[in-house]
């Protein structure tokens, strides 16, 4: 048991990466209050594509949602999935989304958080 364990340990906790997985997905999640639909509809369709190019995947975008506990969220939700925390980083800070983001500016307000998966 111990051969197997042991190599599964270090591909969840790798050194060489600052203790973060290579293995671990990412999620980054966008809390967003959307103040003009029409120019954040144009955001919309900008960014599948560079989200795809950092290997993401939609998750949530913007389905129903209901507060079961605390203050109603009133905010549209998206849940992103990346294969690693670097790539969701690598994303949010790549010239690919730096275009989908300029045509969100005065759109929306919004909390953009990224989390490693267990």
């Amino acid at each position: 048991m111990e051969g197997r364990v042991g190599p599964v340990y270090r591909r969840l906790a790798d050194p060489a990466t600052g203790g973060h997985s290579r293995f671990m997905p990412a999620y980054l999640i966008a809390r967003v209050e959307v103040t003009d639909w029409t120019r954040y509809g144009e955001y919309m369709k900008a960014t599948p594509a560079a989200i795809a190019a950092f290997g993401g995947k939609f998750i949530v975008r913007g389905s129903e949602l209901i507060t079961l506990e605390g203050e109603p969220e009133t905010r549209r939700l998206v849940i992103i999935e990346f294969p690693s925390l670097e790539q969701a980083k690598a994303f949010y800070a790549s010239p690919e989304y730096a275009k989908a983001k300029a045509l969100r500016q005065g759109a929306a307000v919004g909390q953009f958080l990224v989390v490693e998966g267990a």
